[in-house]
Formats: C-alpha cells, sequence, structure tokens
C-alpha cells in the first residue's frame, strides 16, 4: 500500500512544479506572507482537509485523521522569501521587487502540499496523525517557529519532521546527523562613534574607519587563539559600513555580522571576549561604542532515533533515493525549537542543478525540481517509520 503512496506522490510532480513556480513568481518575506498562507489555505480548502489559519501570525496547520491508530506527527514545511532581487532570466521569475525565493522554501511549500493531495485518498488506510505544518518567518529571527509552537501547534504531536531542499547536495542524496545538525545563530552590531574631520588633519580626529578596520582583525583571533580547538564556532563580520566622500575621515562606522555556535558555553565566552575587544580597542582610541549582541536560533539538535529513522529507511520511499550521516553545517534554522519540544529530527533532500550552482541566498538561486517528489516522499517515510517504531 506503502508503494501505491509514494507513486501517487510521483504522480503530484506536475502540479508540485506548478505551486512551486505560483510561488517564486509572488514570493513574500519573512512576517508578510499574507497572500502565500491564503494561497495555502486556499489549497486545503479545495482538498476539503481542516486547517487552522493565523497561528501564531501567518502559520497554517491542517490536519489529516488516519482511519487507522497511531501517533500524531507533524511534517513542517516554511514558506517565506527573502529581500533579494532576483537576477535569474526563468520564466518563473519573481514578480515582487527585492523579494525571492532564494532558499528553497517555495519548494518546501509545494512538497508539503503535494504530500497531502496524494495521501487524502488513502486516509483511512493510514494509522495515526498527520499535520502539516506550514511555518512562516523562518529567515528572520525571532522567527516563526516558536510563536506557532505557543499557539499551540505541538499541542498532542508526538514528533515531528522536516527537511531542506539543500542545493549543496546532489539530487537523490539524504543527509543528516544524530544529534548536533545545523548551529545556533546569533547577530551583533557594532556602532563606533569617533570624531569626523578634514583628510589632510587625521591628527585632529578619531577616524572610525581605522577603529574599526582593526576591530575587525581582532574580532577573528576569538574563535582562533580563545575558543577551544576542539569546539565549533564562527564569527563573521558580514557588513562594514563608514564615510560619505573621499577626503573626510569618518565620524562613526557600523560593523554587523554572525556568530555561530553549538555550545552554549562557548556562545557566552564569544559574546564576553568580544565585549573585551571592542572596549579595549575603543577606548585605546578615545571613542563611544555601542554593542548590540542579538541571541537567534539555538542550534539543531536532531533526536538520535528519529534521525536514525531518516538514514535508515529514506531508501524504502524511492530506490533512487540514498542516504548519507554528515558533520554538522553552520547555518542555522529555527526548526531547532520544536526538537526542544518533541523528538523528532531535520534533513536535507539534496537538489542540485549540476550546471547552475549557486548558493543558498544567492540572487542566481535555484534547485533541481526533482527534488520535490523526494522531498515530499522522505517525509512521509519518516512519518511511517516513526508509526512502525512506536506501534503498540
Amino acid at each position: 500500500m506503502w508503494e501505491d503512496i509514494f507513486q501517487a506522490i510521483d504522480e503530484q510532480y506536475t502540479k508540485m512544479v506548478e505551486t512551486r513556480r505560483y510561488l517564486h513568481q509572488y514570493p513574500e518575506v519573512s512576517f508578510h506572507e499574507e497572500k502565500t498562507a491564503r494561497f495555502i489555505v486556499n489549497t486545503y480548502e479545495k482538498l476539503g482537509i481542516p486547517y487552522e489559519s493565523h497561528v501564531g501570525g501567518n502559520g497554517v496547520i491542517a490536519k489529516l485523521e488516519g482511519g487507522k491508530p497511531g501517533k500524531t506527527v507533524a511534517l513542517r514545511a516554511d514558506f517565506d522569501a527573502l529581500p533579494i532581487q532576483e537576477l535569474n532570466d526563468v520564466p518563473y521569475k519573481s514578480k515582487n521587487d527585492g523579494a525571492m525565493h532564494a532558499c528553497g522554501h517555495d519548494g518546501h511549500t509545494a512538497a508539503l502540499l503535494g504530500l497531502a493531495e496524494a495521501l487524502l485518498p488513502y486516509q483511512q488506510d493510514i494509522p495515526g496523525t498527520v499535520i502539516f505544518l506550514h511555518q512562516h518567518a523562518e529567515e528572520y529571527a525571532p522567527g516563526g517557529a516558536k510563536p506557532m509552537i505557543e499557539s499551540g501547534a505541538l499541542k498532542q504531536v508526538d514528533a515531528v519532521f522536516g527537511t531542506h531542499l539543500w542545493v549543496n547536495t546532489p539530487t537523490g542524496v539524504i543527509q543528516t546527523s544524530k544529534g548536533p545538525f545545523m548551529a545556533g545563530a546569533d547577530r551583533f552590531e557594532i556602532t563606533i562613534q569617533g570624531k569626523g574631520g578634514h583628510g589632510a588633519q587625521p591628527h585632529q580626529t578619531k577616524d572610525a574607519v581605522v577603529i574599526a578596520s582593526q576591530l575587525v582583525t581582532s574580532l577573528q583571533q576569538v574563535v582562533s587563539r580563545r575558543v577551544d580547538p576542539l569546539k565549533t564556532a564562527v564569527l563573521t563580520v558580514g557588513t562594514f559600513e563608514a564615510g560619505t566622500t573621499f577626503n573626510i575621515i569618518a565620524d562613526s562606522a557600523k560593523l554587523t555580522g554572525t556568530v555561530r555556535t553549538f555550545d552554549s558555553e562557548v556562545q557566552d565566552l564569544i559574546i564576553d571576549e568580544m565585549e573585551k575587544i571592542i572596549k579595549g580597542t575603543c577606548t585605546g582610541y578615545d571613542a563611544d561604542y555601542d554593542f548590540l549582541y542579538e541571541k537567534g536560533y539555538p542550534p539543531v539538535v536532531n533526536h538520535i532515533e528519529e534521525a536514525d529513522l531518516v538514514l535508515q529507511h529514506a531508501h524504502k520511499s524511492d530506490a533512487s533515493l540514498r542516504t548519507e550521516e554528515v558533520e554538522p553545517v553552520m547555518a542555522g534554522e529555527d526548526f531547532a525549537y520544536y526538537l526542544l519540544e518533541r523528538p523528532g529530527a531535520f534533513y536535507f533532500t539534496g537538489a542540485q542543478i549540476p550546471d547552475h550552482y549557486y548558493p543558498h541566498h544567492h540572487p542566481k538561486f535555484d534547485f533541481d525540481e526533482k527534488a520535490l517528489p523526494h522531498a515530499a516522499k522522505s517525509l512521509f517515510q519518516a512519518y511511517i517509520s516513526y508509526q512502525e517504531k512506536n506501534h503498540s
């Protein structure tokens, strides 16, 4: 019977592509996904699957109660876009200026909606209850997962699984880790207030560019010289803003960046060391500063048994799939919040286009649409494997 369902998912491929391309043309950035949420709601209305909207914001939850006893398992897909101007020349290019699905969330949504439609005719044969969890605002902290959980998204849910289409991985490969899988993702902002002046009279100024440049260099030593080499961390300065023209010494400068960690002790160490370096540097130049540090999503830590279900059973959904247990990556994901509340696992579904490789969040990002049924089938396989493991 499961083979029939997996075949039904394959038969949804054309519709999945149509859905994905429609959503790609009309992206909405985090916390502004009203039309996307309405599209999801309309789909479930047409299918006759009960749903709840405005969960924790723009979130949507649909429920398919199977005809046989079993556990309640949530399958999650996010649906927000990024504030990026798309540079792809494709028929489904974004029509919303300054917004783009540059991470694959349009595909996640299409795959989950396709799975829902494929499962509907087999509802009475399915054990337990499938929760289709459509989450808004993954891209921008504080994110959509936490408010959805606070609004009851995981009420009566026994486990949760999610996948991310991943262009770093070849199509047909499923990857995950047992335990830590994705890093905690923080952001910081440093503002230096010096004293501007004429470019020919530096002795009368406090050059904010020089001070900020010193900070960029010094901050790189936090990870290399203060963090235990056996532990993992990243500290990246992403932007440097200063100055108005070539012959004026900048009055102020602003640095922004991100810190990625898997360990809360390492996180606290980095914050403390950054504060010391910033204070010491600015004091030495007799300049003022503001240091804002925002703790973002916690690390994604898979539950070992649920991650093992993905690794051991994903191939049962499609003979062409193979699985790999991989090292954790430093990207962040607010799926972490679900795993703090319930057993589950998050994994990558390979979606690489060999002759069109641009990374996630790039203005030319795109993914192999053949991965859409892989995502849907592997999610359902995780669902079934969890039901069989916990059958009583």
